[in-house]
């Protein structure tokens, strides 16, 4: 079922078009991911379809009775209620039925006071009512909340705390939860992933991937879109167009459309330059110029194929070094820290040791001291106990999550030009074109810039320092995938030392050759990537089960130990089978390409492209084999990731 359309709807605020002939279908259960620069209108999107704003032209088509949930991008829960109380306000039909029903109960503790039939329908009434109350969710909306409130990492905290003592982060994700159990037809949100640590970010996963309704999201954490989405509509240049699978799949899919309409571009091309050059040499013979003139007439006629754009500009930078320093980069001792006025540490014994050359994640739970630890490195923060120990020709470059250390008073221009004044003012100028602020850009307020303006304009300062130790704290908040994506690679060729903190795992494992987890009472070290991390987790997870399930065992009777091996036995069975399909798949997957790649050959022959009925008959049978790719890859991820 269509849950929402839009056909040529276009929008502009002023003379700025944001807008231009979008056309979209939710249905049932999708799962659809809205991607584009910062600034291609994806919020004015998302806001639209939740008629937050009016549209200009087009038509949105939707049903009466749709129910829809939208998550703006700076929602802050604003509420004079506890937490619990605030979530309790999600179920009020619930509530009510629940004071009627203790009503009804004292009645009927009262029964020599009533006649039997006004005792009967007393109990007919509330079989009415409890029947409905339990078919409504009566007696697990309470486990519901608690579920919500523990996934967004709620669980520590007592219930009935003031909304108002909360921080702006926390109040975003009470938004998101009290959203997530209304559990609208339609949820519409617009960067759910702002503000949330790894272990947050994969309960919602898991929450999303198994929610009754459609989901509409706009997201820059690429490993959250790979896990969740199944279609991308990519907004650029003001248009929209449609990818079906996965954040990854799409990137791939892109890539080979653009090859082709390159490919398709060219080719044609080749064709008019040759129709021209026949037409030019034959049109003054009279022997020839009727045929010249029929070839000047079919290229008047020739549908002309526009020649694609491809990506827009990019962010364009590298990150080099004053000097090199020495091999031992920083040592972490022992360290602890606890805040004035508190009771406990807010974390304590952090060992760490960080040579030339290496890249190093530090992941942990919000509020475990991440940041904290990174003011402790820069002389910011003072430990209550253990030891910091800088390297020889260590200079240091931070990048603050705030960006504090911008001047909201001054220009672009001014706040690169104020730190290098011995510069030219055509280098500087040259610094911020390549962070994308060129014309007059460079002399807009820094107050006025967006979050990814500013976090671009931090990135500049950072690179003019030319420091050979990073300090980075969440660096692609605020920035577009394409950002991301040229920051990671600076960083890759980076030539010094990195510690950063990021909640973004895509980041991580383009960047982190080793990952520390940092808990309350430790630090852990993991020499690898984030995918390298998870496996560990999972295996210290697994080897903690089967020790519990061994001391179990040992008392068990034969009967579960019995029941415990078929179980094993079926589950063996299973992934057999899985793995059958998979290779069978494989097989399938590859036939199918190499069949693509002979018809494309076919389609480059001087006498099948000339042919255009021909060219045509290959480049649909194409589609057809390549839509079953894409089928077959679908279902070969889901078996893979099984």
């Amino acid at each position: 079922m269509i849950r929402m359309q839009m056909n040529g709807l276009s929008k502009s605020f002023g003379a700025d078009e944001i807008l231009s002939n979008i056309k979209l279908e939710v249905k049932d259960h999708d799962r659809i991911a809205i991607v584009g620069r910062n600034g291609s209108g994806k919020s004015t999107l998302l806001k639209i379809m939740a008629g937050e704003l009016s549209y200009d032209q087009g038509e949105l088509f939707m049903p009466k009775d749709l129910t829809l949930g939208y998550l703006a991008q700076h929602t802050a829960l604003e509420s004079e209620k506890t937490i619990w109380q605030e979530m309790l306000t999600v179920f009020p039909e619930l509530t009510k039925q629940e004071k009627q029903l203790r009503i009804m109960e004292e009645k009927m503790e009262q029964a020599t006071t009533y006649t039997s039939e006004a005792y009967e329908k007393l109990l007919r009434d509330y079989d009415r009512l409890r029947h409905a109350y339990e078919q409504n969710g009566g007696y697990t909306y309470e486990a519901d909340i608690k579920a919500v409130l523990t996934g967004l990492n709620f669980h520590l905290f007592d219930y009935d705390t003031p909304i108002q003592t909360l921080s702006g982060g926390q109040k975003t994700r009470l938004s998101l939860g009290k959203l997530l159990l209304k559990k609208p037809q339609l949820l519409i949100l617009d960067e759910p992933t702002n503000h949330l640590d790894i272990a947050t970010l994969n309960w919602l996963e898991t929450y999303i991937n198994s929610y009754p309704g459609a989901i509409v999201v706009v997201s820059h954490d690429r490993y959250f879109l790979d896990k969740t989405v199944s279609i991308v509509y990519e907004i650029a240049r003001h248009q929209t167009k449609r990818y079906v699978g996965t954040y990854s799949k799409y990137l791939e899919q892109k890539a080979l459309d653009f090859e082709r309409e390159w490919k398709e571009y060219e080719k044609q091309q080749t064709e008019i330059r040759k129709m021209e050059d026949f037409i030019q040499r034959n049109i003054v013979r009279a022997s020839t110029t009727k045929r010249a003139q029929s070839r000047r007439k079919q290229l008047e006629k020739m549908d002309k194929i526009d020649k694609p754009l491809g990506d827009e500009a990019s962010a364009s930078f590298s990150f080099q070094v004053n000097r090199r320093s020495g091999n031992d980069v920083l040592k972490l001792d022992k360290l602890s820290f606890r805040y004035p006025n508190e009771e406990e540490n807010l974390f304590q014994n952090v060992h760490l040791q960080i040579n030339r050359g290496e890249s190093v994640a530090l992941v942990g739970p919000n509020g475990v001291g991440k940041t904290t630890l990174l003011k402790i490195v820069l002389g910011k923060l003072k430990a209550i106990h253990g030891t910091v120990q800088l390297g020889t020709n260590v200079q240091i470059g931070y990048y603050d999550q705030e960006q504090a250390n911008l001047n909201s008073s001054k220009t672009v221009l001014m706040e690169l030009w104020d730190d290098y004044p011995t510069t030219n003012e055509k280098d500087i100028r040259t610094v911020l074109g390549n962070f994308l602020f060129s014309g007059e850009d460079v002399l807009k307020p820094v107050n006025a810039l967006s979050g990814g303006e500013k976090a671009r304009l931090a990135l500049a300062k950072l690179m003019m320092q030319q420091a050979n130790f990073l300090i980075l704290d969440e660096p692609t908040n605020h920035l577009d995938i394409d950002s991301k994506e040229v920051l990671e690679a600076a960083l890759v060729n980076f030539p010094g030392t990195i510690l950063f903190v990021s909640h973004d795992r895509y980041f991580i494992n383009k960047i982190a050759d080793q990952v520390v987890e940092m808990q309350k009472m430790k630090t852990t070290i993991y020499l690898g990537d984030y995918d390298y991390y998870l496996e560990k987790k999972a295996e210290e997870a697994e080897l903690k089960r089967l020790n519990e399930s061994s001391n179990q065992s040992e008392h068990a009777p034969d009967s579960d130990r019995k029941r415990h091996f078929e179980r094993d036995k079926q589950l063996q069975r299973e992934q057999r089978k899985k793995k059958r399909r998979i290779e069978e798949l494989e097989t399938k997957i590859e036939q199918l390409e190499n069949d693509i790649e002979q018809l494309e050959s076919q389609m480059e022959l001087p006498e099948i492209f000339q042919d255009h009925e021909k060219a045509l008959e290959l480049s649909e049978e194409v589609n057809r084999r390549k839509q079953k790719v894409n089928f077959y890859m679908e279902e070969w991820a889901e078996l893979l990731e099984d």
